[in-house]
């Protein structure tokens, strides 16, 4: 049976040193889950613009629903300009003050909501009184619908007292490594070994599940009841990394919402994050057949 996964937050343009392409965490996770073949819904707005209309065109091409993508008068539409470190790895400056930040609180997102298997959101959104609202309301209203927090972190916006809301709201939680030392800091955690790391959030928000992803070198899992999980990372030829997060999130949810075994959704998050690395941005298609199909033939670190 199909699992529904609204995914709340920013559709915006990247702007790329050569091209403008479509992006933001929750389209491409709903992006995602639908080629896992999950129901994914976008929840977000864009400004009555070009951009806006031009964002619009796009998710419907990539068969996202744009029945819960609203419409801004005001605000324009939200971007973002990437540049690349000397790792290769992206850096995203974000535009303030945006449609995204202006997400409201309507009877469509409740009722969206409120039937959601999985409620998915992250930080970018928090950053505005509107959006940051309206989330904490959707949370509230879906006790039943399993909260994925997207923890990752954006230049300018860290709110101590926004993180820990979220914390406690979520069930999974998904850190990268190189962000592990950040917030033990801001968080007062003790520093230490993933397994510790891990440990300490489930104790102290009552998360079910942390993710860790590691990059080239895989991924971690700490459960609050059955401890840590590992998956090594794959060797593959990678053509970027843009998307790869959304692409184990969205795996390891694919196999996770079924009731699957940790290690079993971890896996196949792993891997369908690593295959993603092979290809071209967020939005390359493919499907759980060729996750599998990848996972039998490629070889691991």
């Amino acid at each position: 049976m199909r699992k529904k996964v609204v995914a709340f937050g920013e559709v915006v343009w990247d702007i790329l040193p050569h091209e403008k392409i479509l992006g933001g965490t929750p389209s491409n996770m709903v992006f995602r889950c639908n080629s896992f073949g999950e129901e994914g819904h976008l929840l977000s707005r864009v400004g009555d613009d070009e951009l806006g209309h031009q964002a619009i065109n796009r998710l419907e091409e990539l068969g996202i629903s744009v029945r819960n993508v609203q419409i801004d008068s005001e605000f324009p539409t939200g971007t973002v300009n990437v540049t690349f470190d000397e790792s290769q790895e992206p850096v995203f400056n974000v535009t303030p003050d945006v449609a995204f930040d202006h997400i409201e609180f309507s009877p469509e997102a409740l009722t969206l909501a409120r039937s959601a298997d999985c409620l998915f959101y992250g930080l970018l959104p928090q950053r505005f009184g509107i959006s940051k609202n309206t989330i904490r309301e959707l949370i509230k209203e879906s006790p039943s619908s399993v909260k994925f927090l997207d923890l990752k972190l954006f230049q300018h916006f860290f709110n101590v007292a926004v993180v820990e809301y979220l914390l406690h709201s979520a069930n999974i939680v998904r850190i990268k490594e190189k962000e592990i030392g950040f917030l033990t800091d801001k968080l007062n955690l003790n520093p230490g070994s993933f397994e510790k790391f891990g440990a300490q959030l489930v104790e102290k928000y009552n998360i079910d599940v942390v993710l860790i992803t590691r990059g080239p070198n895989g991924v971690f899992a700490f459960h609050k009841e059955q401890g840590a999980f590992y998956d090594a990372g794959y060797l593959v030829e990678k053509k970027d990394n843009i998307g790869s997060g959304m692409a184990f999130s969205a795996g390891f949810l694919h196999l996770y919402l079924k009731g699957s075994k940790i290690q079993d959704a971890l896996n196949f998050g792993n891997a369908a994050g690593a295959f993603s690395t092979t290809l071209v941005g967020a939005t390359s298609y493919f499907s759980k057949k060729d996750v599998k199909k990848f996972m039998k033939k490629a070889k691991k670190r």
